[in-house]
């Protein structure tokens, strides 16, 4: 991990374009602390584009939603607030159902499926993100979600009134479906909900869990594999069009390098944060047949009420992935 650290920056050598006239400073807020491992890759790709553009453009990165928090960063790229940030799309699904697609319940449950998602998605993704005067730059997967608990837990009737941290609509659904109640809590807030009872439950990828040490609060973690939700980089579109060629290239290129880090970097990161929580101090296993096809009953009925609020367009995202297995 730590030798794909200084890929970005070096390569961007390779997609230098010119220097321009007059150096901009990029504000480039980000929802996720500092260590983790979407929040330095993107610090990478700020160095590549930096480096890339000899200063002409120098992004400046603000983890831990300290410039904006998780669900403002979106809206401020779209205004020109920041030129620049990484946002968790899914958390925008109740503007548009689409952007939802990459957390439908075990639909794409392994790395190679979420790729086929997402390369079905991407165009009409990308429509829907112009139309609101957004670039997608790159995308990064989160490793398989799983379940977080203070408690063993065997059966969905074993969730009834557990307050569940929740950050898009799929996980609020999960928890009415499950007879627990959500709460709306940003990553940044995580530990601090866990330690003070707001919340005593999650789905989330072992990398949240570990980098938040939640293990000081939670105790067993399940192996469901419900989804791979993926963070989105995006320029603001006015910013965007007032770019040569040049930057525009530089930007692409130091974009694919980043994409091609960060999916690697989840990939190496699922086993290394799930033996983290072991070492913590917490049960993690895969879930119990009567819970999977519990939770997988659940899946379906979220699929089709995802599929109705989608229509046409997600009707044919989902036929497109499928065609590809």
């Amino acid at each position: 991990m730590k030798k794909l650290s200084t890929v970005i920056a070096a390569a961007a050598f390779a997609v230098a374009g010119s220097a321009g006239a007059m150096a901009e400073k990029w504000d480039m807020p980000m929802a996720y602390s500092a260590s983790n491992f979407h929040s330095a890759t993107g610090a990478e790709f700020a160095k590549c584009v930096t480096t890339g553009t000899g200063g002409d453009i120098e992004i400046v990165t603000h983890p831990s939603g300290s410039l904006f928090k998780g669900g403002d960063i979106k809206r401020a790229i779209q205004t020109g607030q920041a030129p620049i940030g990484e946002r968790l799309l899914s958390g925008h699904q109740n503007e548009n159902a689409i952007f939802g697609y990459d957390s439908i319940p075990f639909l794409a449950t392994s790395f190679d499926d979420a790729a086929k998602l997402y390369k079905a998605a991407k165009p009409t993704l990308e429509k829907i993100l112009t139309e609101q005067n957004l670039v997608l730059l790159y995308a990064v997967p989160w490793p398989p979600q799983g379940l977080y608990f203070k408690k063993e837990v065997n059966a969905v009737a074993d969730m009834k009134g557990i307050k569940f941290r929740s950050y898009n609509n799929a996980t609020a659904r999960l928890a009415e479906l499950t007879g627990m109640l959500p709460v709306q809590i940003e990553a940044a807030e995580i530990s601090q909900a866990f330690a003070t009872g707001v919340a005593d439950s999650m789905i989330s990828s072992g990398a949240t869990g570990y980098d938040r040490k939640v293990w000081e609060s939670l105790t067993h973690f399940y192996e469901v594999d419900a989804w791979l939700p993926r963070n989105y980089v995006m320029v603001n579109g006015d910013v965007w069009n007032g770019l040569d060629d040049a930057k525009k290239s530089v930007l692409r290129g130091c974009a694919e390098l980043a994409e091609y880090a960060g999916t690697w970097r989840a990939v190496e990161y699922t086993q290394f944060t799930l033996n983290g929580l072991k070492a913590g101090g917490m049960t993690v296993g895969p879930a119990g047949d009567g819970l999977k096809d519990e939770l997988r009953a659940i899946g379906e009925t979220m699929t089709k009420e995802w599929l109705d609020a989608a229509g046409a367009e997600g009707k044919a995202i989902v036929d497109s992935f499928k065609a590809m297995q």
